[in-house]
């Protein structure tokens, strides 16, 4: 019985090993590969504190082709890097308008803007200029 726990031990050992070894070079090569042929785009947004910023990093995550979003609270520009082959500058600025934001002149989608917490939206008064 023990040799056959002992077998058993080290069959999962040897197996977990050899994964551990292959992984990072898998994202290693992914990461080559996500940098290469991606765009950037920025769009001047209505956000006005790090709520905003979460939200819409966290949004743009889920977009199809985002690579990376970034939100600079102080000058109101989210960063977009993506592959543009999934995606466009037009479906990106949706979806931050989807957010609630506004994007470059466009204005947020209503909906969304009604549903963010009342310091996020443009007309609070602690935000304004």
């Amino acid at each position: 019985m023990k040799a056959l726990a002992f077998s058993l031990l080290t069959l999962l050992g040897t197996s977990a090993a050899a994964l551990a070894q292959t992984a990072p070079v898998a994202a290693t090569t992914a990461t080559a590969t996500a940098q290469k042929g991606t765009k950037t785009v920025q769009f001047k947004t209505s956000a006005v504190c790090d709520m905003c910023k979460n939200r819409l990093e966290k949004s743009m995550a889920y977009e199809k082709g985002v690579q990376a979003a970034t939100l600079d609270v102080p000058s109101k520009v989210l960063t977009v890097t993506y592959n543009p082959a999934k995606t466009t500058p037009e479906a990106l600025r949706a979806a931050v308008q989807k957010t609630g934001y506004d994007a470059d002149q466009t204005t947020a989608d209503a909906r969304a803007y009604d549903r963010l917490p009342e310091c996020c939206k443009k007309t609070a008064s602690t935000h304004q200029d």
